[in-house]
């Protein structure tokens, strides 16, 4: 890779967090959400407020809020029914954001999911580990993984300008990271599972259940 930037083999403090795209909803009522920028990402985890993980249950049913295919069942026509039909009706769900990949030391990102990638394909990186194929996670930046022997090589964005952040990790190092961003995610879930008791009670069950969906993860006991 001449054109990017040269190869860093030993980072200082590597982390992968699930991120969680975020977008402007000043007019939502149905529940608390917590304030926000514009457009950002929201880190997902079991640290989170309730106002945060109010936005971060609004965000993923606005992904999939529009209306499902044939033969799941007519919109509900009250607005919080009307606002989770897709997130619990539709059969594949999208959580737009992804595994988000920093240098805390330097503050330099190695990978940022771009648009059209969901958190639902995490286990991309397994593959990676695996050794069975290169992940691209978006476009916009365009980041990529990919093994190479007994590294995982992360490039910022493949298809950008010369001089693109590039990183290589030992395999065993990124199988740790993974782990801790699956435990993150499933962290968040159990959280968002005690959320849904509390703010939505008539639909706790199914929005958690969704959520697991959602996130390609097992449902909380």
């Amino acid at each position: 890779m001449a054109t990017k930037q040269q190869v860093r083999h030993h980072p200082r403090v590597i982390v992968m967090q699930p991120v969680l795209e975020n977008s402007a909803s000043d007019d939502f009522e149905l529940w608390p959400v917590g304030e926000h920028d514009s457009y950002g990402y929201l880190v997902l985890n079991g640290g989170l407020t309730p106002a945060e993980v109010g936005t971060a249950v609004m965000r993923i049913a606005d992904c999939n809020d529009f209306e499902p295919e044939e033969g799941h069942g007519s919109c509900p026509t009250d607005p919080l029914g009307a606002f989770l039909h897709g997130l619990l009706t539709m059969p594949d769900l999208f959580a737009a954001g992804g595994f988000r990949v920093t240098d805390n030391a330097t503050d330099t990102v190695f990978v940022e999911p771009g648009c059209c990638n969901g958190l639902e394909t995490w286990r991309d990186w397994l593959e990676v580990l695996d050794g069975t194929e290169c992940a691209y996670f978006g476009h916009d930046p365009s980041s990529v993984a990919e093994r190479v022997n007994d590294v995982v090589r992360f490039t910022f964005d493949a298809h950008g300008v010369d001089g693109s952040p590039v990183i290589e990790l030992p395999v065993d190092h990124v199988r740790g990271l993974v782990a801790d961003a699956q435990q993150d995610l499933q962290d968040f879930l159990s959280l968002a599972g005690t959320w849904a008791e509390q703010r939505l009670p008539a639909h706790a069950a199914a929005v958690t259940t969704a959520l697991a969906r959602a996130l390609d993860l097992a449902p909380t006991p």
